[in-house]
């Protein structure tokens, strides 16, 4: 019975021995458990579409202009509802490309010239143009090349709720212009190649509708002699060469001594024009010939629209510099919202 009796003791030590331990163990949860908590962070949640007038490449901004681009924290709701159910773009393919606009305007009481956000959005069931336009006050001629040469393309925007999903981007109905060029290699860049990308704008050509520059009568003038080039417009239905040219030396201009040689320079120029515009009517007629009645139907319901950012308390006033104008190719926006 002793025997008995110490090994139920003993038991009864052990269990003792555990009781203890896991009374220890509560005490010490209990404790950890009773330690104040720190406030929790909240983070807005970001919008599906926040970032799509970012994504859109600014084209034609100096490069240096780009993070000024930003200082602002610009609102362009107005863009995100559009394609929002009820809105302008619901529903719709469209293909958006970014510019600036540099106006004056008052910040803070004081008027300043700074680079204003755009964006384009081209209503239609295929890219509106696979091409850029490059041109200048200072270039003698413009270009009109593959948009790839100066690394833009149209790429699919995926919304951010959509992001991990590679299916998606199959099936986007928003496009982008891109551009792959990477600041930090633009110092390898010559600067001719370099300034193109400031002289950049968005090329489209409605083969529906006559050309301004088919009907253009003008050409530009740019002829360089040893003292000063000389910039002028000459129009070859309006204005007689040589009396054009005695006003140009009259005015100091030219000398006299170069007379010939700027008149033959100029019929030169226009011969050049004719050829184009006779070249360009040429084309479209070719193109109306060859295109399919639903490409012709694609053409007439293409719709611009120009996006301004939405006036806060953090931007400067802009409801007065607004222009549906976008550039000399696409002409006037549909609608400005």
């Amino acid at each position: 019975m002793r025997k008995g009796a110490k090994r139920k003791t003993a038991s009864q030590a052990d269990e003792a021995v555990d009781n203890h331990k896991e009374s220890k163990k509560s005490s010490t949860r209990a404790v950890k458990a009773s330690k104040p908590e720190s406030e929790p962070e909240y983070f807005e949640d970001k919008r599906n579409l926040e970032d799509l007038w970012m994504a859109a490449f600014p084209v034609g901004t100096e490069w240096d202009q780009l993070d000024i681009l930003y200082q602002f924290k610009w609102d362009f709701s107005n863009l995100e509802k559009a394609f929002e159910e009820g809105g302008t773009l619901h529903g719709k393919k469209a293909y958006l490309f970014g510019c600036t606009e540099p106006q004056l305007v008052s910040v803070k009481g004081e008027n300043k010239v700074i680079c204003i956000p755009v964006v384009v959005a081209v209503v239609s069931p295929f890219p509106p143009s696979d091409k850029i336009g490059i041109n200048s006050v200072q270039r003698e001629s413009e270009e009109i090349i593959p948009m790839k040469q100066m690394k833009m393309d149209w790429v699919p925007y995926i919304p951010l709720e959509k992001r991990d999903s590679q299916v998606d981007r199959l099936k986007s109905q928003i496009f982008i212009l891109s551009c792959t060029q990477r600041r930090a290699a633009l110092k390898h860049l010559k600067i001719d190649r370099l300034k193109k990308f400031e002289y950049c704008l968005p090329y489209f050509y409605q083969p529906l509708k006559e050309d301004e520059l088919e009907q253009s009568t003008e050409v530009q003038i740019l002829y360089s002699s040893e003292s000063k080039p000389v910039f002028c417009e000459f129009d070859w239905e309006l204005d007689e060469l040589e009396e054009f040219t005695d006003n140009m030396i009259k005015e100091e201009e030219l000398t006299e001594d170069q007379k010939d040689d700027f008149k033959e320079f100029v019929r030169e120029k226009v011969r050049e024009a004719k050829k184009a515009n006779r070249q360009a009517r040429e084309a479209r007629k070719k193109a109306l010939e060859e295109m399919s009645e639903e490409t012709k139907t694609a053409f007439e319901s293409m719709k611009f629209y120009k996006f301004y950012p939405v006036s806060t308390p953090d931007t400067p006033d802009i409801s007065n510099v607004k222009s549906p104008f976008i550039n000399r190719y696409y002409g006037k926006a549909h609608e400005i919202l």
